[in-house]
Formats: structure tokens, sequence, C-alpha cells
């Protein structure tokens, strides 16, 4: 994706207009999505039983830790069922929910919240933050977001090393203009059901600087 933003002055004075805009879109989006949310919950008990949300404590702006809440895609861990690696407990109804996006939904809760943003990297692991480079942790000065720069560039289907670059780049360079294009690329994407991989296929993130002690 070509389309750059403006100066780190400019993206600075952004943040403001661009959390009033998370908080407005966010509260409409969660209130219009209720009634598809209450149904999906359905599906989801009947399909994997409770807890019928996903909460996971995920690193956010200045590697604050807060609680990621997404639909479950999953069933429960279950060695004595075979149901031990991710692709075991994927269900094609958990499959579904994942490449719709749909598992997302819940999500606009931590948007309002001021835990994420529309836009900007996504939330990894917590055990991460010690493998990132000085540079990489540069992707923590903004809210991570719902969808982000690497995510219209190939989504998870990316190496790390250029996934990162991307994200870190979204913090240089991010605007208004770059959200619009970036959230018109993600529809599109959805729509389309292109770049779309599921979170449990991404291989771990080894790092790129030494552990901390």
């Amino acid at each position: 994706m070509g389309v750059r933003g403006g100066s780190a002055g400019s993206s600075r004075r952004y943040d403001p207009v661009k959390r009033a805009i998370d908080l407005v879109v966010g509260a409409v989006a969660l209130a219009v999505s209720a009634p598809l949310q209450l149904v999906l919950a359905g599906l989801v008990r009947k399909n994997l039983g409770s807890p019928v949300l996903f909460r996971q404590k995920r690193p956010g702006k200045d590697e604050q830790i807060f609680e990621l809440v997404k639909f479950r895609t999953m069933l429960e861990p279950d060695p004595d069922r075979g149901l031990v690696s991710d692709a075991d407990r994927t269900t094609a109804f958990g499959a579904w929910l994942r490449s719709t996006s749909l598992d997302e939904l819940p999500t606009l809760w931590n948007v309002v919240r001021g835990d994420m943003s529309l836009v900007g990297p996504r939330p990894l692991l917590v055990r991460y933050l010690d493998r990132y480079s000085p540079q990489e942790r540069h992707r923590h000065d903004v809210r991570p977001g719902l969808t982000g720069l690497a995510q219209v560039n190939g989504r998870n289907m990316l190496g790390w090393p250029e996934r990162l670059a991307l994200d870190v780049r979204y913090v240089t360079d991010r605007s208004l203009r770059l959200d619009l294009t970036i959230i018109a690329a993600t529809v599109s994407m959805v729509v389309r059901r292109r770049g779309v991989a599921l979170d449990g296929e991404e291989p771990e993130f080894l790092g790129s600087a030494p552990r901390r002690r």
C-alpha cells in the first residue's frame, strides 16, 4: 500500500481526532451489531459450548496490558478427546467465524473503552514483549487496532520482519487518509476472504532482540 501519512508532528496532532472517531464509530457499530452479536453468541454456545467469549491479556499502547475480547472459535482443550492442538480444536463453524472476521465484533467494546483503535498494529501476545528490537517496540506507541497496515498487505501470511516493519511504518505515517485507506482495503479483503489466516496458524515470534533478564 503506497499511501503515506504526514510528518511525526501531524501524526501526533491526529491522535485526538483518531480517538474521537474510534469512540463515535465504535459505539455506533457496537449498537448496530448488537442483534447480530446475540445471534452469533447463540451459535457459538450451540457449536462450541461455554464460555461464548474468548478473553486474553494483550499489550496495548505503551505496553499496558488489557483484556482482549472476541467470540470463541475453538473447542476447549480436552486431551482425552484428542483436542490438543489448534488444528484439533478448530471446527468448520469456528473457521467460518474467523474467515468472515465476525469473531472480532465483541472487540468493538475494546475500541469504545480506549484499549484499542479501529486501525493500528494488531495486538500480539504478552510473551512477545521482550523479543522486539528497539525499533519494533515503537509499534506500541499507539493503540493496537482491529485492522492495520500489515493486515491489508498480507496479514499473517507475511514473515515477522515484514509484518513488524509495517506496524512501525503505520505508527510513523498514521493519518486520517491512511486510516480510511486501510479500512476500505480491509472491507474488500473480508468480503473477498483474501489474505485471511487463522491466528492459531501463525508461527511463534521468536524475537529480534536478546531476551530481558
